[in-house]
């Protein structure tokens, strides 16, 4: 049999890794695809062994809570793809965030966010976390970073980004960010969700710890929730040993394990699993684990294609009467475009972009009602392109003045360009922009 692409290897480019690390024969049978482990709890060989995996001296499986074969396989991909040293899979993305912030943070701790993210982590971010864990988040604009350093204060334990943001498609100059949470002696936080691994490798420019929605591109075709929390190995924890007692301190339910210390390849993935998802319960289950190791064998593929076909839609909508604006940094009038070039391979910018219509709030709420191969639904990321108005859905938990900042005021409508013929996607846009025009008046 041939075995299993070791995470961390650096003896194969990524689209090799995409459809083997992680993966191999099931040893027990010779299965050629990955076993769907639906368990929830593995049996011992003998005393010594179970008090062993109980004590973290021993790598293996206790109980799906904490570590499950077939979404073991799925971290291992995604380290090996994100360039990272462990990653832990959870059930959302929202739970991602809530895992990977849940390892660093005390109660009346503070971290920096910036307001250019789904409105869903926002309100997760300035409602849920302050409520229940007494965590402040301190929302800043991103395209300058010399925001972040003006936000630190003593008590801050993080910076939190997106790569790519939701909605807007706003490029984070991830390495000038890094520098200033090194210097603060904090991790960089960054959501790799809309460019995945294949188009962004946050670790390459300084990012300390990244998270995905992997419902979104990585599983690539709408059938499985999920999320992940991949470790870079790399941050100094021992260095900054007051501020994360979590990872540098004594842990009592292990005997005393240091995890920093003990752990010191991966120690924030150990913790995540041996605490986070003991206590937290946010499990990803085994079939969506599998479901998305499969779509992540076309990875490559697909963010070609998405790519691709988002460039060509954004510049016929920029070049349109209806259209206000268009914010894709693939296009050179964009903000971001720089940045794409400097962080996005190629320059490609995924497929997930804004744009504004003549005639506001109604225009935007037309457009999505009257497209007919476009599915007007709250997600991105699917093979099959995607529509909706983030102000009256995504974003409408927000007030008119976070709307705006987040990028989802009245007038915007977000797209998720998919892998159809470009061509058919304009024409859709085009009927249905024709049956806004007299909202524009």
């Amino acid at each position: 049999m041939s075995k299993k692409i070791p995470t961390g290897s650096k003896d194969y480019r990524f689209e090799t890794l995409a459809v083997h690390a992680g993966e191999g024969p099931c040893d027990a049978t010779g299965a050629s695809t990955q076993p769907i482990y639906q368990s929830a709890s593995y049996v011992f060989d003998d005393a010594k062994e179970a008090a062993n995996l109980f004590s973290l001296k021993e790598k293996g499986f206790i109980y799906s809570r904490i570590t499950n074969p077939t979404v073991s396989a799925l971290e291992e991909k995604l380290a090996a793809l994100e360039g990272g040293t462990g990653a832990t899979c959870v059930a959302t993305g929202l739970a991602a965030s809530l895992l990977a912030l849940y390892t660093v943070m005390n109660s009346g701790d503070d971290f920096i966010a910036s307001q250019k993210i789904y409105g869903g982590t926002c309100s997760q971010f300035r409602d849920s976390f302050h409520r229940a864990f007494g965590w402040n988040c301190k929302f800043i604009d991103p395209t300058n970073p010399d925001n972040f350093k003006k936000a630190l204060t003593p008590k801050t334990k993080a910076i939190f980004i997106e790569s790519v943001s939701n909605p807007e498609n706003i490029v984070a100059d991830m390495e000038a960010i890094a520098r200033i949470a090194e210097s603060a002696g904090i991790p960089l936080i960054v959501d790799n969700t809309v460019p995945t691994p294949y188009l962004c490798r946050p670790f390459e420019y300084g990012a300390s710890i990244v998270t995905h929605s992997t419902t979104k591109y990585l599983s690539g075709h709408g059938h499985a929730m999920g999320g992940a929390v991949v470790d870079a190995g790399t941050f100094p924890w021992m260095k900054h040993k007051d501020k994360f007692p979590a990872l540098t301190g004594s842990e009592h339910g292990y005997r005393g394990v240091v995890f920093a210390r003990d752990f010191a390849e991966a120690p924030f993935a150990m913790h995540n699993h041996a605490v986070g998802l003991r206590d937290l319960g946010l499990t990803q289950q085994p079939m969506n684990a599998w479901l998305t190791l499969v779509g992540m064998e076309t990875l490559p593929l697909r963010m070609e294609a998405h790519s691709r076909n988002a460039q060509k839609v954004a510049e016929y909508l920029s070049n349109h009467k209806q259209i206000a604006w268009v914010s894709y940094s693939g296009l050179r009038g964009s903000p971001s475009h720089v940045l794409a070039k400097k962080y996005m391979k190629g320059g490609m910018c995924s497929a997930l972009f804004t744009f504004g219509v003549k005639g506001g709030y109604e225009a935007g709420v037309s457009i999505v009602e009257n497209v007919k191969i476009f599915s007007h639904l709250a997600n991105l990321g699917d093979t099959k392109s995607l529509i909706i108005h983030p102000a009256s859905t995504t974003h409408a938990q927000l007030t008119d003045e976070q709307k705006i900042l987040a990028g989802a005021g009245p007038d915007v409508v977000r797209v998720s360009i998919g892998i159809e013929n470009p061509d058919d996607l304009i024409a859709d846009l085009e009927q249905a922009l024709k049956k806004s025009v007299k909202l524009a008046a």
